[in-house]
């Protein structure tokens, strides 16, 4: 962009901030947000369940004030699913869909906000809309789709606050951070150092009053149930972060973490959100500038403790998206090929990272996409596992079976055995991992446990963890899917295993695994 160019967008952005007039909606923004929906809908049922959606409707069943490794909202709707549509994929992300449309449509409004025409308000949607992370967290229902709807929430309010100078945002800011946290504790993360950032900057003198205060009491107020849960639990979040932490975060991830930015928007729509990050720093406005700290503190944070989980800055390149549509507006247009070349880049790196991230391949050419998302990959097998597990335990006598347990070492087998096996005649498995250890053993005086592991890359050496608890394991059946997916639950075993040292119940808790 020439000096002329960057100088003519900088004082139309300005006049459109300094006004306080912004321009109307495009309307078309919500057709993009239509779209969006209308795609993840059409694709909702291809596959099967997600190892994570496996879970989640496990908890629903358990409904509680908070779990192991997140807050309350996402089971919570998870249960409405079954209340409304039983055991449906459909059903179940019905609510990601309605999520990523909700993202799509805050990031047009925030390009808004920062003084935005309306074609930089349609630009902002697409970009947003086009968002690999957006697309395929929202096909499956954990709380994804539903933390990147928080973020860009809480950023467009910030962003509301700074350009009005109305502190009475700030109550709406709390109750979206708080909402935000119940569905996963990353916002409240954000919201910390969003805080921080503010009070210890010059934001301070115009942003912190008493309604700022305010908002961070209902925020605060509103996570009590999970915070109640937790320090009843032994605070299991904490030791389930250092466990993640740990697989996730070190030295050797930081490069991953980085390059893994780049896959935050499409491809073509990094610049958008480069110059976003230029236009929050320039824009002399101490609120906006304060998101640009923000996200580098998070980069940074994220990038030492889990840099293998790219994904968890996701939420605030929404906001980034919005300020770059809104930066590079005139200089896009000034040339058509500019845009031209923007548009044709757009739809082709939106359709290759489509093509890893939902399931639009025959489930039979997906395995090549696992090492890039393992998101299509961990949506299949599940019923042939079922199957597998019931062969096994249909075959054992029936004196045996009355006093058996299916054991599994994942939360997601436990789920697949829970929700897709109770058709099957399978009884309630129960599992170590997470807060199914929370639930507890089943029959604590069961005699035979058919245990049911992962593959070795994910388990390795579980036959000989299970010789510590029984004298007697064998294994009856291998793992397999019909694809040749290489998922985490290739190359798995169904163990029988009998004779235990000491009683199940009493060996239960030495089983406990926080991964």
């Amino acid at each position: 962009m020439s000096t002329t160019e960057t100088a003519k967008t900088g004082r139309a952005a300005q006049a459109g901030q300094g006004s306080g007039r912004i321009a109307p909606l495009d309307r078309r923004v919500f057709a993009v947000a239509g779209v969006v929906f209308a795609a993840l809908m059409a694709l909702a049922q291809r596959y099967g369940f997600h190892r994570d959606e496996l879970y989640f409707l496990d908890c629903a069943r358990h409904l509680q004030a908070s779990y192991v490794d997140q807050p309350v909202l996402a089971p919570l709707l998870a249960r409405v699913s079954l209340s409304l549509f039983g055991v449906s994929a459909a059903g179940l992300r019905l609510w990601p869909a309605l999520a990523a449309a909700g993202t799509v449509i805050v990031g047009a409004l925030t390009a808004r906000e920062f003084g935005g025409t309306r074609r930089a308000q349609l630009l902002a949607a697409i970009a947003t809309g086009t968002m690999p992370v957006l697309l395929g967290s929202a096909h499956i229902a954990n709380t994804t789709s539903y933390e990147l709807l928080a973020w860009a929430a809480i950023a467009f309010v910030v962003v509301r606050i700074g350009r009005t100078g109305d502190t009475r945002w700030w109550i709406a800011a709390g109750v979206l951070v708080g909402l935000g946290a119940e569905f996963n504790h990353l916002a409240a993360i954000f919201a910390t150092v969003l805080l921080a950032v503010v009070l210890l900057g010059p934001a301070r003198r115009t942003a912190a009053d008493r309604r700022l205060f305010a908002g961070g009491l209902i925020a605060a107020l509103l996570v009590l149930p999970d915070l109640w849960w937790q320090a009843h639990h032994g605070w299991a979040m904490f030791e389930m972060t250092r466990a993640l932490n740990g697989e996730h975060g070190g030295p050797g991830n930081i490069l991953t973490w980085i390059v893994g930015q780049l896959g935050m928007s499409c491809l073509a729509m990094a610049l958008l959100w480069m110059a976003g990050l230029r236009f929050l720093w320039r824009s002399g406005r101490p609120l906006w500038r304060a998101l640009a700290i923000a996200y580098a503190v998070l980069f940074v944070l994220f990038a030492v403790t889990t840099g293998a989980q790219v994904y968890y800055l996701a939420g605030l390149y929404v906001c980034l998206l919005a300020a770059g549509a809104v930066d590079l507006d005139g200089w896009l247009h000034a040339r058509p090929e500019r845009l031209r070349g923007l548009v044709i880049g757009t739809v082709v790196s939106a359709a290759l990272s489509a093509v890893v991230v939902l399931p639009v391949l025959p489930a039979s050419d997906v395995a090549w996409t696992y090492g890039t998302s393992p998101i299509s990959g961990e949506t299949q097998g599940w019923p042939q596992l079922v199957g597998t597990v019931r062969q096994v335990w249909t075959g054992l006598p029936a004196e045996q079976r009355a006093n058996a347990v299916i054991f599994a070492a994942d939360y997601s087998e436990a789920g697949a055995i829970n929700e897709l096996g109770r058709s099957a005649g399978l009884p309630t498995a129960v599992s170590s991992q997470n807060t199914d250890w929370w639930w507890g053993p089943g029959n604590p005086n069961a005699t035979t446990v058919v245990a049911i592991a992962p593959g070795p890359d994910y388990a390795p050496g579980y036959e000989a963890h299970l010789r510590q608890y029984f004298r007697s394991v064998r294994v009856a059946a291998t793992l397999t899917n019909p694809d040749g997916v290489h998922n985490i639950e290739s190359g798995g075993h169904v163990y029988i295993c009998t004779d235990p040292v000491r009683p199940w119940g009493t060996t239960w808790p030495e089983l406990r695994n926080y991964a």
